[in-house]
């Protein structure tokens, strides 16, 4: 019995993880969620009482995924160029999903802002997490990188940003592969 309430919890998460990215929180009921996931509003509320629980904890399966993701690029034995190759390539495999919906991250962000939600920076801990997983990456390609490690971790990550703005605003999958190209040549060139 305990291992099938986890696994419910676990597909409350997951379902709403995916409907707060194609919908945003907002627009995403509790209702919404039950629904998707097939759940009575009794057994729903036997898991969460609130849409904000709900919320911190995608946030947290976010942060997990994410960590888990950081970590496995980082035992590859990869050089840290092609590490960081890796993260720009993210945009490419997820071309579809940022079209459609924008990035994942960047979304709940600027609409948690937007609402002045308790659990914005909970959710910055996400960015937080890429910003500090590139900074070690340039600081190890070592060069001119290292001394602004920081500086170019904080310029991919809004260059992802924007790039996941306006081809979801556009609706351009095709602008995500030629920026994906793009940031590939501008990384190469500082790995010299």
């Amino acid at each position: 019995m305990i291992k099938q309430a986890t696994g419910t919890r676990e597909r409350i998460v997951e379902t709403a993880d995916r409907l707060f990215y194609e919908h945003g929180y907002a627009q995403t009921s509790f209702a919404d969620i039950a629904a998707a996931v097939e759940l009575s509003r009794g057994n729903f509320y036997y898991h969460f009482k609130t849409k904000d629980e709900i919320l911190a904890a995608v946030i947290e399966l976010r942060q997990q995924k994410t960590q888990a993701m950081l970590e496995a690029w980082a035992v590859e034995g990869q050089p840290p160029a092609e590490r960081i190759g890796r993260f720009i390539d993210m945009m490419a495999m997820n071309a579809e999903a940022i079209r459609r919906n924008g990035c994942p991250v960047g979304t709940l962000c600027t609409e948690l802002a937007k609402l002045e939600h308790p659990a914005l920076p909970q959710a910055n801990s996400l960015f937080a997490l890429f910003r500090d997983w590139l900074r070690a990456q340039f600081t190890q390609l070592g060069n001119k990188a290292a001394a602004d490690a920081d500086g170019l971790a904080m310029h991919l990550l809004a260059r992802s940003q924007g790039i996941a703005t306006l081809a979801n605003a556009f609706d351009d999958g095709a602008f995500i592969q030629h920026e994906v190209s793009q940031l590939h040549k501008w990384l190469h060139a500082i790995s010299k």
